[in-house]
């Protein structure tokens, strides 16, 4: 264990590491694939991937990557993820059956959830997942029933611990009030660890997660610390030994110009800095474990749209208003209108026009705003391409077929340049094949 420097707690990352597509890609892309188009640099994903665990290792050598696979669990995605070294995150039995068809090995993946059935569990014990993540009592009875005619893999307490960061109320999961886990302030964390030392399962530590797109890391250092702390606790009055420690993931991104998270060096070594303070003159050296994803696969893609529409309104906010309706929308990035959330939208074709203020608007029967007062150059027109950039995570991943769209293609540019199919479009069969009309009804 390497001794924890604390570094000023605003380093911010100044470069701006995004991946963006060129010209000759974007319209050889939008060519071969079609639009609305999902797009990922393999290169670049495994640069971030690769930078993570550097900078985790540096700061705390006995440390491991894990993948939060809710981010983009395209089999593709999560091939490379594995194939760096990463474990496998998986919130549901779907990721995990995902993370299994894309030839991850059982033992390397990790199951989460708040709220896992009977079924769920069952299908993690027999197929040799590698740790669940525990989350409620209910939760512990029903594992302690499995292991009685089952292998138990290794099992971890989520906590919440009661802070509170800095990012939007949807994506915050560490507070007091929360569906996650076992809260440390009412002693439910205390008492699910000696419950399960009762029923002799085997758990190895504790886990927490305080939210995603986490600009200042202030609070999941808090969460590790807190975590830390906890563990030292138990020791003294449960001569329970922590050998892992779970601080989740949530370090932030820029999908605009002006966010600034902090560099994954700098917050690494923040991070471990607090928790081994923490652990001081307790013995305990515990393997520490992150769960990036948004972090890991964000930058590295982007989304091309073809501009449609373009129209001009009278706007008691603007004067006037002028929208671009671009070929996709709500059904492939929902964020915008669950969030509020916002990106930086990029032309394709280069242009010496000044730039003008544009509302870019989706194509569905909903008010569907995606990207509100964006500067393009004045003469974009219809067939333009424009790309999204930072849609890597959270964007197949909550696609729809709202409107009977089909799901987009996702497009790989590999290490050497070639482009791949990594998921293609929705077919009208596929969009159906659920469905039937009762006898009578036609």
């Amino acid at each position: 264990m390497l001794p924890g420097t604390l570094l000023p707690m605003i380093s911010p990352e100044t470069v701006d590491s995004r991946f963006k597509l060129d010209e000759k890609q974007a319209e050889s892309l939008a060519q071969q694939f079609g639009t609305p188009l999902y797009v990922i640099d393999e290169a670049h994903f495994r640069h971030r991937i690769r930078r993570y665990i550097a900078a985790f290792q540096a700061a705390w050598p006995h440390s491991e990557l894990t993948y939060a696979s809710k981010a983009n669990s395209t089999l593709g995605v999560l091939a490379i993820a594995a194939s760096e070294g990463c474990l496998i995150d998986a919130a549901s039995e779907g990721e995990f059956r995902a993370a299994l068809a894309a030839g991850v090995p059982a033992g390397r993946c990790h199951l989460h959830g708040n709220n896992k059935s009977q079924k769920e569990l069952a299908f993690a014990f027999e197929n040799g997942i590698g740790q669940i993540v525990l989350d409620n009592f209910g939760e512990i009875e029903l594992v302690a029933d499995l292991a009685k005619s089952n292998p138990c893999p290794e099992l971890v307490l989520r906590l919440a611990p009661g802070v509170d960061p800095v990012t939007h109320a949807k994506i915050s999961t560490g507070q007091a009030d929360t569906k996650f886990g076992f809260n440390l302030t009412d002693g439910a964390a205390e008492k699910a660890l000696v419950r399960c030392l009762e029923l002799g399962l085997p758990v190895v530590g504790f886990h927490c997660h305080v939210g995603s797109q986490l600009l200042d890391p202030e609070a999941q250092i808090s969460g590790g610390e807190l975590l830390a702390e906890f563990a030292a606790r138990m020791l003294r009055e449960h001569q329970f030994e922590t050998r892992i420690l779970n601080v989740g993931g949530g370090l932030g991104v820029h999908y605009t110009d002006s966010d600034n998270p902090m560099d994954v060096e700098s917050y690494c070594q923040n991070l471990c800095a607090a928790i081994e303070q923490a652990l001081q003159g307790t013995g305990l050296a515990p393997k520490l474990t992150q769960e990036p994803g948004r972090s890991l696969i964000a930058e590295s893609g982007v989304t091309l749209y073809q501009v449609g529409v373009r129209k001009t309104v009278p706007s008691q906010k603007f004067g006037t208003r002028t929208y671009l309706a671009v070929d996709g929308g709500l059904s492939d990035n929902p964020r915008p209108v669950m969030y509020g959330s916002k990106y930086t939208v990029v032309p394709i074709r280069p242009s010496t026009e000044e730039n003008q203020a544009f509302t870019i608007s989706g194509k569905h029967c909903e008010t569907d705003m995606l990207f509100e007062q964006v500067p393009l150059p004045a003469d974009i027109s219809e067939g333009d391409l424009v790309q999204v950039l930072c849609t890597g995570a959270y964007n197949s991943s909550m696609a729809s077929n709202y409107n009977r769209y089909p799901r987009p293609c996702t497009a790989l540019i590999r290490s050497s340049g070639e482009f791949a199919l990594l998921q293609r479009q929705d077919t009208w069969d596929e969009m159906f094949t659920r469905e039937s009309v009762p006898a009578g009804l036609q």
